[in-house]
């Protein structure tokens, strides 16, 4: 079983900042964001990783343990594909706002444009808005939203997941030959896949990859107690370890926290797709890394539990 949403979060360009988005009581560190720091976040070629690239290997298992971050070239997902859906992605959310209340959040639902993890008027908030699609298993669809997205996005968007789950299974098969894991752990809680799919935070799921929509500057990752800047580069994705994956390699791999910040001039405008564990599975460490010398750090615990601990920190409402 697997379940797939998409997060599109775009910032909103205003010239004064209302005081529920300032957020004084936030701790600033010292962000890293020169030209060196920018070259620090590792480039992995997923060519020379399927071509058997043992050196590309080792510094794909460097990146999930020292950053947990890694940007993702030669990927393999068609550049004309990638191009259409940045472009709908723009028209979509520049649709009359009349058009997008259609699209608008339900009370007590996550999906469709709005915040998330609203839980009172008061609450401080996030400086943008997204649009979350839940899409696989089918069964998740609401029928107001996926069916309902004009054409060809609708479309193009089928076929854009349909090669990001390709993807995500890729790099995850090539995360287990790093770690020297017995495959048959990474089939039993990832089966066919599940795919998911904001203030500092971690990805609750496996794995996030990351399309920025209109190459503006604005993740930052937490590391060394220090936040850096991420330069996106050119035909690359941005791909991120989630805490389910930190669980199942034993802490091995890393979760980092991270966020976006947002530009004064422009907007910034990414598509986040998140792959996790089969809704059924059951997750801890895999069964392979775990020996004498190094015993499980957590606890097993359901897949669904684990995002209904991760859900469950707010209650949904709608804030536009």
């Amino acid at each position: 079983m697997e379940a797939k949403a998409t997060v599109i979060a775009s910032s909103l360009p205003l010239t004064t900042v209302p005081p529920r988005y300032v957020r004084p009581e936030i701790d600033h560190p010292l962000i890293r964001n020169d030209e060196s720091s920018a070259e620090q976040l590792p480039v992995i070629d997923m060519h020379k990783l399927v071509s058997g690239d043992d050196s590309e290997l080792e510094k794909l298992d460097r990146a999930c343990k020292d950053w947990g971050f890694f940007q993702l070239i030669n990927h393999g997902v068609r550049c004309s594909l990638v191009e259409k859906v940045k472009a709908e992605t723009l028209d979509f959310f520049d649709l009359p706002i009349d058009e997008k209340r259609k699209f608008w959040q339900q009370p007590g639902d996550i999906e469709g444009f709005g915040q998330l993890f609203i839980a009172s008027e008061e609450q401080k908030l996030d400086w943008g808005y997204g649009f979350t699609l839940f899409t696989l298993p089918t069964y998740l669809r609401k029928l107001h939203l996926l069916p309902k997205l004009p054409l060809p996005f609708r479309d193009d968007l089928e076929v854009y997941l349909s090669e990001l789950k390709n993807l995500a299974l890729k790099i995850l098969d090539q995360m287990a030959k790093a770690l020297r894991m017995d495959p048959n752990d990474m089939k039993e809680l990832f089966g066919n896949g599940q795919v998911i799919g904001i203030n500092s935070h971690c990805d609750a799921s496996a794995l996030t990859i990351l399309l920025p929509i209109n190459q503006m500057d604005g993740l930052q990752i937490k590391k060394d107690g220090k936040l850096v800047a991420v330069r996106p580069l050119p035909d690359a994705f941005i791909v991120n370890i989630g805490d389910i994956l930190e669980v199942f390699t034993n802490g091995i791999y890393r979760s980092m926290e991270h966020r976006a910040t947002v530009n004064s001039m422009k907007k910034k405008l990414s598509f986040a797709t998140f792959y996790g564990a089969k809704l059924d599975g059951e997750l801890g460490p895999a069964p392979s890394l775990i020996t004498r010398e190094t015993p499980t750090l957590f606890k097993r615990i359901s897949v669904v539990d684990h995002f209904k601990r991760f859900f469950s920190r707010a209650t949904w409402k709608i804030i536009f």
